[in-house]
């Protein structure tokens, strides 16, 4: 592999061969399911199960594959613990931690203001959720 190419794996781009780039990495953590994980992981480390009912809508199939994107990434770490049955804890990297601040305000910006975009759907829209 050429030394400006780059594994990139993200679940939109099947962990392809790609020339690394910024938009690589927005692509990244410009996916709704990255930006909840990362900001529940700001926390401290998180088991699977736990996090799967914190991050309210998503799937076991989406939380796996945003896990192994942002681990395959260096964003998330995945640490085994040897006990019977192995205990394992997700939780961010030091290159995970700098995106906290930036994705819990945006986050935040969807908490205060999703009804207005609901709204503005609507009187676009015949149909909402067609939209």
């Amino acid at each position: 592999m050429d030394a400006t190419m780059e594994k990139v794996r993200v679940s939109r781009g099947g962990g392809k061969a790609t020339v690394a780039s910024p938009r690589q990495a927005l692509a990244l953590i410009a996916d709704k399911w990255a930006v909840l994980v990362i900001t529940t992981l700001a926390g401290g480390a998180w088991r699977y199960n736990a996090l799967r009912r914190e991050v309210e809508g998503v799937s076991q199939k989406m939380l796996t594959q945003t896990l192994r994107d942002l681990e395959c990434n260096g964003l998330v770490e995945r640490t085994v613990y040897p006990d019977t049955p192995p205990r394992v804890e997700y939780g961010l990297t030091p290159l995970g931690q700098t995106l906290v601040e930036a994705l819990t305000v945006l986050r935040d910006w969807a908490g205060e203001h999703y009804h207005e975009v609901e709204a503005a759907r609507v009187r676009f829209c015949d149909e909402p959720d067609e939209c």
